[in-house]
């Protein structure tokens, strides 16, 4: 099964939740509070936001976090960026070159680099606003299904 690490999860159920009110500022323990986990885990992530340019922070007293741009202009594959550190990729090989010792001799590599961009162009077409509604017809999943079986032929 493919999977993507808690973190990066977590990181999309704030966001999601930041979407709802854009132009609000809320802070680090109202967001745990209203997503469920931890104030340590919702500060770490919520740095790497920052970092990212995907939540702007603002000090003082009104202080916080909201958004710095609207939730149809942030894609999912954004987040899972900000959060894992890197552009990701269902294999090492296909994420970081030179992280595998079998890259140069492997005979799958090539597919598995196809189907992380895949995967990856798919991410990017999924917005925050979308991933903020609720869950998408059985129709746009299959057509995103077709869309990606299209790109694996090309």
């Amino acid at each position: 099964m493919l999977r993507m690490s808690k973190l990066a999860d977590y990181g999309t159920v704030i966001m999601t939740f930041m979407a709802q009110e854009p132009q609000q500022v809320r802070s680090a323990l109202e967001i745990a509070m209203a997503v469920g986990l931890e104030v340590p885990t919702v500060s770490k992530l919520l740095k790497r936001l920052v970092r990212a340019n995907l939540l702007l922070s603002q000090r003082g007293a009104r202080g916080g976090y909201m958004l710095p741009m609207a939730p149809d202009e942030i894609s999912v594959a954004a987040i899972i960026d900000a959060i894992e550190g890197y552009p990701m990729g269902l294999t090492e090989c296909s994420s970081i070159p030179g992280m595998c010792a079998r890259e140069s001799a492997c005979a799958v590599r090539g597919n598995w680099q196809r189907i992380s961009r895949i995967v990856r162009a798919t991410l990017e077409r999924v917005t925050l606003a979308e991933l903020a509604c609720r869950p998408p017809s059985a129709a746009s999943v299959d057509r995103n299904v077709v869309d990606a079986s299209e790109a694996f032929s090309m």
